[in-house]
């Protein structure tokens, strides 16, 4: 089972810009006295610029254009709606957000299999959503794939029957455990367990 992956898929934005739907728990982000339009072509630059470097390390980078009518601010972070696996599986997570999910798109499947990418099967979690249950990806999950283990900080956006679920379904022990950060002096969950950890081929990070 390998750790890390050769090709990545990325969505050059569109639209991007503070999300106001994902800024009541994601404390980390902060409104800038930008206009929306300066915002999106920053991004846009710094994202052509990364695939670049990427490419330049003989790294396969798909990209796809987001959808304008679809304004959804945060679809540069496809990883949140989507995982892929080297079994041929793919699966669909459910989001917090209303408006990303906006962002799973069928033609994005479209253009990787006519890419090449196999898909075998895909296990779609989405329905949750409709519960108020929500697991955001690898975001909310980080796979150490090699040792079949899956690490998941609690929050509002990593419900643990969920990620139970996923364990159980993929056969992977579960690593659950609470991250809060400070804001406004009061001790609140930190939305995303891979702002705090990082997993490579050889080496750990976690932010303490």
């Amino acid at each position: 089972m390998k750790q890390i992956t050769n090709t990545i898929l990325m969505i050059r934005p569109v639209a991007f810009r503070m999300n106001e739907q994902t800024a009541v728990n994601n404390y980390f982000m902060e409104d800038l006295a930008m206009k929306n339009q300066a915002i999106n072509q920053a991004a846009q630059k710094e994202f052509d610029s990364f695939v670049e470097v990427l490419r330049s390390h003989n790294i396969e980078v798909i990209v796809i254009e987001d959808n304008l009518k679809n304004d959804t601010p945060d679809s540069i972070f496809p990883n949140n709606w989507i995982s892929f696996h080297a079994n041929g599986t793919v699966v669909l997570y459910p989001m917090f957000a209303e408006n990303r999910r906006k962002e799973r798109r069928e033609d994005i499947l479209d253009t990787l299999e006519n890419r090449g990418f196999h898909i075998e099967q895909i296990v779609d979690y989405t329905s949750a959503e409709k519960e108020g249950i929500f697991l955001e990806g690898t975001g909310s999950i980080l796979m150490d794939r090699f040792n079949e283990k899956v690490y998941c900080a609690l929050s509002a956006r990593a419900h643990e029957e969920l990620v139970i679920e996923f364990c159980e379904d993929f056969e992977c022990t579960p690593v659950i455990f609470s991250a809060y950060q400070t804001v406004e002096d009061k001790r609140l969950p930190i939305y995303h367990t891979n702002v705090m950890m990082c997993l490579g081929e050889n080496y750990a990070v976690i932010c303490l």
